[in-house]
């Protein structure tokens, strides 16, 4: 299992939360995604899953949601 954990900025609220969730959930081979919601600053997101996943595909799950990912720790 890979955990990567997404610095994601413009989420302010529980929507935001679930669109985020939805978005990298549905990324082949991810288990578990929690989102911890900084409303109006850096918010985190956790990805937990069974392969690696490029910058690139946890940032365009995260764009297609409507946000941006600004940094991320492996």
């Amino acid at each position: 299992m890979e955990t990567t954990t997404l610095n994601i900025s413009g989420m302010t609220c529980g929507h935001c939360v679930a669109s985020v969730t939805e978005e990298l959930e549905a990324l082949d081979g991810v288990d578990k995604v929690s989102v911890d919601l900084n409303a109006g600053g850096i918010s985190t997101a956790t990805v937990t899953a069974n392969r690696s996943l490029s910058p690139a595909e946890l940032g365009e799950a995260v764009a297609e949601a409507g946000y941006l990912v600004v940094g991320a720790d492996a």
